[in-house]
């Protein structure tokens, strides 16, 4: 009854989202100009195009195969069936979100733009030279200066693409399949993650979330799709290791942590997260001390692999502040995009993660009152199944259960990663792609709702709806 009761207030808080978004919308297009926030359809990064495109007739079956079944199948199909079940299905939704703006435009034409990778291919013939000289052309005045995505990231991102070149995988097309392909993991990351620490029920209620978010509507078409999938992994291997003890698996998300700030330096924000893991793990790693050493080897690898091959990271990140406010960091005013960068968010995770979040405040909130202690149960040592085998631990007089307590910190934690990349004023605007790795944490949010085929709908409708009716930058 209780969650009954929360649906109006579910609705509430999803109003006061669209009156977020509307204000964003209004105030960056009546008060502001296109030289004050350079960006055409304020606050997102693209232009009123209304269109069809042949992705189209894919892109509605998909949806409405996802809001009729996805609760179902995800309820009921075997676990090991349902995690690349729920990859295929993501492929399906970006790949077909994707193609309606057409294969040039949506797919192969993304990352060959002047700003992107795969424009500076041919200057990493001598990739330790270019290692060395990286630094060199980040600044605007530098010689030769690179495009604004590759003098903001770290080289890795880049390096990624011009790998994927060297053997045989060039261009738009192949660059575009490989993102595409890869940032769908993230989503399977994320399951395995909130599987270990929240238990099996609450990843099979957050997995249509996660498949059919509209964050699909960019994790195609930009870099930053992979650059989430890494991330996500990093924190779902973490998990692993604390829950189930295991040196390989903390190896393994060290790896990924490194190669994740090397990356995007905005990810250094994932320590929030990692964070959140080894609090829900705790007793883990209070029995196996240990794991923090392969963790600890494993995040070394790539700092020292690009630092011995001449690489300054440091230096890198002083002079990308220097280059993100000589150019357009430094004309958008900090005031509009503090709170429009939350407009795109919910454009990005959609309604029934606002709803979600609501309802993971509560969660929280009412542990606080009752004095619960989140334990440690034993799905902690069999990777969440204790939990749920326990039929729902319930810990206070309100019927908390422990396992959501656990999902709702996890949740927690991404926010608060997102609010920190917000109030750094290195995020103004096209958070819509920056954020994606953020916002792939704020999804499992929606296993709190008690109708998700109503809510998945207005996930679909809301990623259907940008697709067609605006030419997205990205």
């Amino acid at each position: 009854m209780n969650r009954l009761r929360s649906v109006p207030h579910d609705l509430y808080t999803a109003a006061a989202a669209v009156l977020l978004v509307t204000a964003a919308v209004l105030i960056g297009r009546y008060l502001f100009t296109y030289d004050d926030l350079i960006v055409g359809w304020p606050p997102l990064l693209g232009r009123w195009d209304p269109h069809l495109g042949p992705g189209t007739p894919a892109a509605v079956v998909v949806a409405a195969a996802a809001v009729a079944y996805g609760p179902g199948v995800a309820a009921r199909l075997p676990w090991r069936a349902l995690l690349p079940a729920a990859w295929g299905a993501a492929m399906a939704w970006v790949w077909s979100l994707a193609l309606i703006d057409g294969w040039h435009r949506g797919v192969a034409g993304r990352l060959t733009t002047r700003l992107e990778y795969l424009s500076v291919i041919d200057r990493w013939h001598d990739i330790p030279a270019t290692l060395r000289d990286f630094t060199g052309h980040i600044l605007l005045h530098s010689p030769d200066n690179w495009p604004a995505h590759i003098a903001g990231h770290p080289p890795a991102a880049t390096l990624t693409y011009v790998l994927l070149d060297r053997i045989g995988l060039g261009g738009g097309g192949w660059a575009g399949a490989f993102t595409i392909t890869v940032g769908a993991t993230g989503c399977v990351a994320v399951l395995v993650a909130v599987r270990a620490l929240a238990g099996e029920r609450l990843a099979r209620r957050a997995a249509p979330f996660l498949v059919l978010a509209p964050a699909a509507v960019w994790a195609g078409t930009s870099a930053d799709g992979y650059f989430a999938a890494v991330a996500a992994w990093a924190v779902a291997l973490l998990a692993l290791a604390v829950t189930g003890r295991s040196p390989w698996w903390a190896a393994g998300s060290g790896l990924l942590f490194g190669l994740t700030c090397y990356l995007s330096y905005g990810l250094t924000l994932f320590a929030v997260l990692a964070a959140a893991v080894l609090l829900l793990g705790r007793r883990g790693v209070r029995q196996r001390p240990v794991l923090l050493v392969p963790l600890l080897a494993g995040a070394a690898v790539v700092p020292v692999a690009f630092t011995a091959a001449g690489f300054d990271w440091w230096e890198a990140y002083h002079l990308l502040v220097t280059r993100y406010y000589e150019g357009a960091g430094g004309i958008r005013p900090y005031g509009y995009w503090v709170w429009a960068n939350l407009a795109c968010t919910v454009l990005i995770t959609g309604l029934a993660t606002v709803a979600g979040l609501r309802r993971a405040g509560g969660v929280l909130v009412r542990r606080r009152a009752e004095g619960v202690r989140a334990e440690d149960t034993g799905g902690e040592d069999t990777g969440g199944v204790h939990a749920e085998s326990t039929g729902g631990v319930r810990a206070g007089s309100a019927g908390v259960r422990v396992e959501e307590v656990r999902l709702a910190v996890l949740v927690a934690a991404g926010l608060l990663a997102l609010l920190a990349a917000d109030l750094s004023g290195m995020s103004k605007a096209e958070t819509e792609r920056i954020w994606l790795p953020f916002a792939l944490w704020l999804l499992p949010a929606g296993a709190f709702l008690t109708r998700p085929r109503g809510w998945l709908a207005a996930q679909a409708v809301l990623a259907l709806l940008l697709n067609h009716l605006l030419a997205t930058g990205w």
